[in-house]
């Protein structure tokens, strides 16, 4: 087992990535494991939490500048010594990658959605270094291991470690206003990758086709929120039906304030709100994005649609609103999936299983 890790953060806010990072630490923690975090942004969401599990965060991020991130990033690594260095977004792999060759310790690079999109938005240079320069690459999906050995990285420099999950009791609803009225929900960073502008368009077309009372809520914040306002006035959207919540510190409040969850990603890794509204017991539709196409049994735990078939989701979500009784046996579906998978148990194998691998292995 490695005795100590450095990990280098592009970010501490409350991102899917950023929770996996702080389950990481704590499971890593828990084993004896040393740590220490660099991170480019300080006073944000997760700092307080991982700093609570006493591991020492310094911040590097003074400068925009990468070259003057990179030397402050070196000088903290060699006060540290670590034995490894992990970067935990892939925009940070070659922070980890440089520091590492000039320190002679091994590093790993993060992948932590489909791979495409991480090195479309990289750039051409900087995207391939980030790929072939880190001694290893962990992923969060099998669709980015099969994407990274499409383009050629070896398989001897890819590993997998599944999200990890908080498994607890089954979320009580909370109860509405209007009983009859049924409630649907999606959440994330307000972004192009998330496509919130096809859930808004959801929502219209279950106005057109159903008279099933419907009440929806958009859960996040970031830069599209005044275009997606826009589109949902256009659209005839108004509150009670339609609501931008922001964000939420809990997102067990979300589910539990909520009937039908709805994913409508371009690209994914393996996201953490279809998983997480799957463990509360949620039925679940969306896109067919990352690993999602092999974790969701069309029709049985889920429903699972190509990105653009917008037509096929309003349906499920139909076939949802019409039935109680479908609706309780796809989230029991979805939760005994997730059980079966994603135990607090099987993560800490997992994360044992990782960095055995990584400390046995030739850099």
């Amino acid at each position: 087992m490695i005795q100590k890790i450095a990990f280098i953060a592009g970010t501490l806010g409350q991102g899917g990535a950023e929770k996996q990072l702080f389950h990481l630490l704590r499971a890593l923690r828990d084993d004896g494991t040393s740590l220490h975090l660099l991170s480019l942004t300080r006073g944000e969401y997760w700092e307080a939490p991982i700093r609570e599990l006493d591991i020492p965060v310094t911040w590097v991020g003074q400068s925009p500048a990468r070259l003057v991130r990179l030397r402050r990033i070196i000088s903290a690594l060699r006060n540290i010594a670590p034995h490894l260095i992990q970067s935990q977004h892939f925009y940070t792999n070659l922070y980890a990658a440089l520091a590492g060759r000039l320190l002679r310790i091994p590093s790993v690079g993060a992948i932590r959605n489909d791979l495409f999109s991480e090195l479309q938005h990289s750039g051409r240079m900087l995207g391939p270094l980030s790929l072939r320069l880190p001694t290893w690459l962990v992923a969060n999906s099998e669709a980015a291991i099969a994407n990274a050995r499409q383009l050629g990285v070896a398989a001897h420099r890819l590993a997998l470690l599944a999200n990890a999950i908080e498994v607890g009791a089954p979320i009580t609803r909370l109860p509405v206003d209007q009983p009859a009225r049924l409630r649907l929900a999606t959440a994330g960073r307000l972004v192009r990758q998330k496509r919130h502008d096809r859930f808004i368009r959801l929502i219209a077309a279950l106005g057109a086709q159903t008279e099933a009372p419907v009440e929806a809520a958009l859960y996040g914040a970031g830069p599209l929120r005044f275009e997606l306002e826009e589109q949902a006035q256009q659209l005839g959207l108004r509150s009670p039906r339609f609501a931008f919540r922001g964000l939420i510190s809990d997102p067990r409040q979300i589910y539990a304030a909520t009937d039908i969850f709805v994913l409508t990603s371009d690209w994914e890794g393996s996201p953490n709100v279809i998983l997480e509204a799957m463990a509360a017991g949620l039925p679940v539709v969306t896109t067919r994005v990352g690993d999602l196409a092999t974790l969701i049994n069309h029709g049985i735990n889920g429903f699972c649609h190509a990105p653009d078939d917008e037509s096929g989701m309003v349906d499920s979500i139909i076939q949802l609103l019409a039935s109680p009784q479908r609706r309780s046996q796809m989230g029991n579906q979805a939760r005994a999936t997730i059980d079966a998978h994603y135990s607090p148990g099987q993560y800490r194998r997992r994360v044992a299983d990782l960095y055995q691998q990584l400390g046995s292995a030739p850099p």
